[in-house]
């Protein structure tokens, strides 16, 4: 409580003491008329969120798919190629051409003979069976897909087809074609999905030398039947890019193909087969376009000859190998034949009946001839053959180093 001194008139000062609450209204009233008046402060005006472009991304271009299809004829075994059964080395018959089977992305054989196993005898001409051995060699040696339907797989009867079947299954990194465990399994379109295109196969052989197939089994090989195979090529064609069809035909030892062949080739083009793998001849025959009705071109190779064999005839020992180079746009999906020929190969085994092996003939010396067993085969004369036959479509260089016709 504060203390304050009042005046009081005709008496004396004296001393009081007296809340001071009269006081707050006038303090309060000097103090706001001192004030400055009080600014109105406005809010600041409201934020405006801009919407940001969203982060650029970079979208890689589409890119082309390629794929490359290497495929070799008859590999036919003969007697004195088989003589060490199961403990024979046959891989190294193929050492100077694996190479070249490892580096397609599809390498496709032609075995001529059964792989039944020794239970059924090894033997050659004229009923034969290999060692299976000579099976993993082409395994080890870059080969995919391997075809059974021939003249010869019959040789043994029904029981070895299935043993040559029950082998394969042991390796199911390749594909077989042509021999059938039942009506079931024949009816599976075989497929094969590389580098994004999908491949479709289908194998038919003109017969099995007389040699009937078991009337309960009348699916265990594929025969031609022109009704059939169109029935088959019809079904399976929707479901691939590329559909390629194995043909065992045409007439042995003929360079110029048949007109069964020529008319078989026509029906197969009329069905849009992309690709005709032909054999049987033992001997190369030529390479053609074949249009189809939607514009498109089948390429043929009527026969490719013999990738290996005890045959001694000079027009024997020499062989090709197809190589084929398929295009798939990545913008339209539209698969094409980029790049196709034949590699002429020969058989070489020398003078003791030893030392099989099949080479490029491009890399085919002089010196390697003078030990071929076939003393009067010359390289002229393989040149000159091969020349003949596939024109301007021989592969004279490895055709994976680079462009083919440069």
């Amino acid at each position: 409580m504060e203390k304050l001194y009042i005046k009081i008139q005709h008496r004396k000062y004296r001393k009081i003491q007296q809340p001071a609450y009269f006081l707050f209204p006038l303090l309060l009233l000097f103090s706001c008329a001192s004030r400055a008046p009080v600014k109105e402060i406005e809010p600041p005006p409201p934020l405006i969120e801009k919407e940001l472009p969203p982060p650029a991304i970079e979208i890689p271009p589409l890119e082309d798919n390629y794929l490359t299809i290497i495929a070799a004829g008859d590999n036919l075994y003969h007697a004195p190629m088989i003589k060490s059964g199961e403990e024979g080395d046959y891989e190294t018959a193929y050492i100077e051409v694996r190479s070249l089977v490892q580096k397609a992305d599809i390498a496709f054989i032609n075995q001529e003979t059964l792989l039944g196993g020794k239970e059924f005898g090894f033997s050659g001409y004229p009923e034969f069976n290999s060692p299976q051995a000579l099976g993993l060699a082409l395994e080890k040696s870059g080969f995919t897909v391997v075809n059974h339907a021939t003249n010869h797989i019959m040789d043994k009867g029904e029981k070895a087809v299935f043993a040559t079947m029950d082998f394969w299954d042991s390796i199911p990194a390749v594909t077989v074609l042509g021999i059938h465990r039942s009506e079931e399994r024949r009816n599976l379109p075989v497929l094969i999905k590389k580098n994004n295109i999908t491949l479709g196969f289908l194998s038919y052989t003109y017969g099995t030398n007389y040699i009937p197939l078991p009337k309960d089994k009348p699916y265990l090989v594929s025969l031609i039947n022109t009704e059939v195979m169109a029935r088959e090529i019809d079904a399976i064609r929707p479901m691939c890019d590329f559909l390629v069809v194995s043909m065992h035909w045409g007439e042995e030892y003929k360079h110029d193909y048949s007109k069964t062949q020529k008319n078989l080739a026509t029906m197969l083009a009329e069905h849009a087969v992309d690709l005709v793998i032909g054999h049987h001849p033992h001997v190369i025959q030529k390479i053609e376009n074949i249009p189809r009705p939607d514009g498109k071109d089948m390429l043929c190779f009527y026969s490719l000859g013999n990738f290996i064999s005890a045959q001694s005839d000079s027009a024997t020992l020499l062989g090709a190998m197809a190589f084929v180079r398929l295009k798939k746009t990545a913008s339209e999906n539209i698969i094409s034949i980029e790049e196709y020929g034949a590699i002429p190969t020969v058989t070489h085994y020398e003078k003791d009946l030893s030392g099989f092996k099949v080479y490029p003939l491009y890399a085919y010396t002089e010196e390697l001839l003078k030990k071929h067993w076939k003393s009067d085969l010359s390289t002229s004369y393989l040149k000159n053959l091969s020349s003949k036959i596939f024109e301007d479509r021989e592969i004279s260089k490895n055709p994976f180093g680079g462009n083919l016709w440069k």
